[in-house]
């Protein structure tokens, strides 16, 4: 439209003529919008706003008298706000470029002042704290002139010929050296340890291989061999199985056999043994009950014959008193007392016979069955023996012949 006029994005439109701008400036400063301007009576000029840079390449001496040349750059531009607009307006709009090398100037003239107060150590290996420094000190002066400093960047430092920088390097520089040699040592070494490593890594995988394949070669071969042996190994078996069932049954023709063997020898034998013992038993019952009635009719006799004896024995006594001149003391008592002496002399000769024989004093019927129940069986022939024996003292002692006995008793 016309008379409508609109700044660029990174310009500032400045209006002179009609009345004053803020703070008495000659000029209106529009930004970021359109403003209608009267042709013949308003005037417009714009400022550029946009990032603006300077170089700066200076001698500069430091404090230890040493010259060196510092190359550095600034990013600057005019301020955002309308009092720096109005300054920068007021000293450039005429001539924009300007602005780089008044700037250029300023800052020339800080870092002579800034590295002068510095030694080579510090501006070398504190070139941040130099650009802060300096931007620091040229604030306020660039303020005025109504640009901002964006950066600053020290791009080089030179000593010229004097090879102070390179002299002050080089400890760092053989420091550096042989850390490098160091380490290409290092890396050197462990390429090589490396290497070995992975020789020895193939090395041990070829044996792997190698035992593998060895045992493949053995499980083929104990395969085939397996198989090889198959048949033969079969036809054992087969033979083997047939013996264990030949086997099996000869073991039990034999059990049968042993059976058949119990059956018609060792059974009937012992039944044969048995039945000669069982008649055995029997015969020696039958010949000890015999003896011991044998026993008891001997000495039932003998009881009997020595009772009948008695009166014998008394009247031998007394006829050997007839020849004799006895003198009888006492009368009928005298005589009384002689026939008791016989008898008891018959009584003792009686119980002398008994003593002699076994037989005890308590009967001569106890002591028969006494006698044949503690000698148990015995045989006739030695119980007759044993009788015949004491008939005989008997006779000896009645002054009888032998062979002269009385006739035995029967007992129901």
């Amino acid at each position: 439209m016309f008379g409508y006029r609109v700044p660029a994005p990174d310009e500032a439109m400045l209006i002179s003529g009609g009345r004053r701008g803020l703070g008495g400036a000659p000029f209106r400063v529009v930004t970021g919008h359109g403003k209608f301007v009267l042709p013949v009576f308003r005037k417009t000029r714009f400022l550029t706003l946009a990032m603006c840079e300077a170089e700066v390449v200076e001698t500069c001496v430091t404090r230890q008298g040493i010259a060196l040349t510092v190359r550095a750059v600034i990013a600057f531009k005019v301020g955002n706000d309308t009092e720096s607009i109005i300054n920068a307006g007021q000293r450039f709009l005429s001539d924009q470029d300007q602005m780089s090398v008044l700037t250029g100037r300023i800052f020339a003239g800080h870092l002579r002042s800034i590295i002068g107060s510095m030694t080579v150590e510090e501006i070398v290996t504190e070139r941040q704290k130099l650009a802060t420094e300096v931007l620091d000190t040229s604030k306020t002066e660039m303020a005025k002139i109504g640009l901002h400093v964006d950066s600053l960047q020290i791009q080089s430092i030179d000593d010229g010929d004097t090879g102070y920088i390179e002299a002050m390097s080089a400890p760092h520089k053989a420091a550096i050296q042989r850390q490098a040699q160091i380490a290409q040592a290092q890396a050197t070494q462990a390429a090589a340890e490396a290497e070995q490593e992975a020789e020895r890594k193939k090395a041990e995988y070829a044996r792997q291989t190698a035992v593998v394949q060895a045992q493949y070669t053995a499980e083929v071969d104990r395969a085939q061999a397996q198989a090889a042996q198959a048949g033969p190994l079969a036809e054992a078996h087969a033979q083997q199985e047939v013996l264990a069932a030949q086997t099996e049954l000869a073991e039990r023709a034999a059990r049968l056999r042993q059976q058949q063997l119990v059956a018609e020898v060792v059974k009937p034998a012992e039944a044969d043994a048995e039945r000669i013992r069982v008649l055995a038993t029997a015969e020696a019952e039958r010949m000890k009950i015999q003896a011991e009635a044998a026993a008891s009719y001997d000495r039932v006799a003998l009881d009997r014959m020595l009772i009948d004896q008695l009166p014998l024995i008394v009247k031998e006594a007394a006829s050997g008193l007839s020849g004799a001149n006895v003198n009888v003391l006492n009368g009928a008592d005298g005589l009384g007392e002689i026939a008791a002496g016989l008898v008891g002399q018959g009584l003792t000769i009686l119980d002398s016979v008994r003593r002699n024989l076994g037989t005890p004093e308590g009967g001569s019927e106890n002591g028969s069955a006494n006698g044949s129940a503690g000698k148990g069986s015995g045989s006739k022939d030695s119980g007759n023996a044993d009788n015949s024996g004491a008939v005989g003292e008997f006779q000896r002692l009645l002054g009888v012949p032998s062979g002269r006995t009385g006739s035995p008793v029967e007992i129901e």
